[in-house]
């Protein structure tokens, strides 16, 4: 049977849970990161209302630039706890709508509610999902938006379609129209340099993209050639499914501009750890596995990790350890893209310690 799939995405939603904690903040731009000091600040941007990004303000931007795009916004540190929590709550209420949860980043999950339909007609599935804003927005004072189609790749891609607050439904037999007129870098698994690629082939669009024969895409992109050719095609069989063991905590970050700026660097790292710590603690983990990856602006990719003794939770062991593994690559001359950490060999805490006990006594 064919199926029905949501992927949920919650607006902005660093800022999002800022405004609400704040409601003198609401219709304000708030941006959620390092400190701007009057201009001079060092750190990047995690996040930024829609207010903000009015201003051209947008994710992993120095936060002096955005400072001088707007001066008057609310610039305020991230507080990952109360964005964990925000996050559980609104989680806990897509998994009461599903057959099939799977959340897939902090702010973004997909449900399989295929069973909840005896056919597919289109104002239950919009009544269906407008409840779900609904219960999110009356329950927990945030946005999200939804997409829907019969799979997940077309879910994600549609939830995107009118943000924020949007609800996009793809019907049956129409993935392929509605993928056809988007530029191919919407499409998931199209970066900038094979957006460049496809550009020099003559693609622009997915209808484009998916136009062109199959032994042709396989010669120039191998094996994730045929994914792309399915992909313009609106074609994906991967089911929802809930990950219960949690095997690594996993943060990247692209700069707005390629850089050399290690302070800039070194802060993205910061706040990006301090995010994954957030996930390890409220998990209950320790990691043995510091790891880091670094992009430069020619797309040549590295990555660099470190295997402790023995696992910490502690966040100043794991940042001093995550440091030293991107000093190296400071030496080259390219500037970077693209940074991101790894915390893997997740141990539960409470393991550790009852196998520590049991030592002692």
């Amino acid at each position: 049977m064919p199926r029905i799939i949501m992927h949920a995405d919650l607006d902005a939603f660093y800022a999002a849970v800022e405004q609400r904690e704040h409601p003198e903040w609401m219709g304000k731009p708030v941006v959620v990161g390092a400190d701007p000091k009057q201009g001079k600040g060092r750190g990047v941007c995690m996040t930024a209302s829609y207010e903000a990004r009015k201003f051209g303000i947008r994710s992993a931007m120095p936060i002096s630039k955005a400072y001088k795009l707007c001066p008057t916004a609310i610039f305020t540190p991230p507080n990952f706890p109360l964005y964990t929590a925000a996050s559980d709550a609104v989680m806990n209420i897509l998994r009461s709508y599903s057959d099939k949860f799977e959340q897939v980043s902090i702010d973004e999950a997909f449900i399989d509610v295929s069973s909840k339909f005896s056919g597919r007609k289109k104002d239950e599935i919009e009544s269906f999902a407008a409840a779900i804003k609904n219960e999110i927005g009356e329950k927990e004072k945030l946005s999200c938006s939804i997409g829907v189609a019969s799979n997940k790749l077309v879910a994600k891609i549609a939830s995107d379609f009118k943000k924020p607050d949007g609800l996009t439904i793809v019907e049956l037999g129409k993935e392929k129209e509605f993928l056809s007129p988007l530029p191919v870098r919407k499409l998931i698994g199209v970066g900038e340099k094979t957006e460049i690629v496809l550009k020099e082939m003559g693609v622009i669009t997915i209808g484009e993209l998916a136009l062109l024969p199959q032994e042709l895409m396989l010669k120039e992109f191998g094996k994730s050639g045929l994914y792309l050719h399915e992909a313009a095609n609106g074609i994906d069989d991967s089911e929802v499914e809930e990950n219960y063991e949690i095997k690594s905590i996993n943060r990247n970050t692209t700069f707005e501009e390629d850089t050399k700026d290690e302070s800039l660097i070194f802060a993205a790292i910061d706040e990006m750890l301090e995010d994954a710590h957030n996930a390890l603690t409220a998990n209950n983990f320790c990691c043995r596995t510091v790891g880091v990856r670094v992009r430069f602006e020619d797309f040549e990719t590295h990555t660099k990790e470190k295997t402790l003794n023995e696992a910490t939770a502690d966040i100043g062991t794991i940042k001093s350890v995550a440091k030293k593994l991107l000093q190296p690559f400071f030496s080259d001359n390219r500037k970077i893209r693209q940074v991101g950490i790894r915390l893997a060999h997740l141990e539960e805490v409470d393991k550790k310690q009852k196998m520590v006990s049991e030592y002692f006594h």
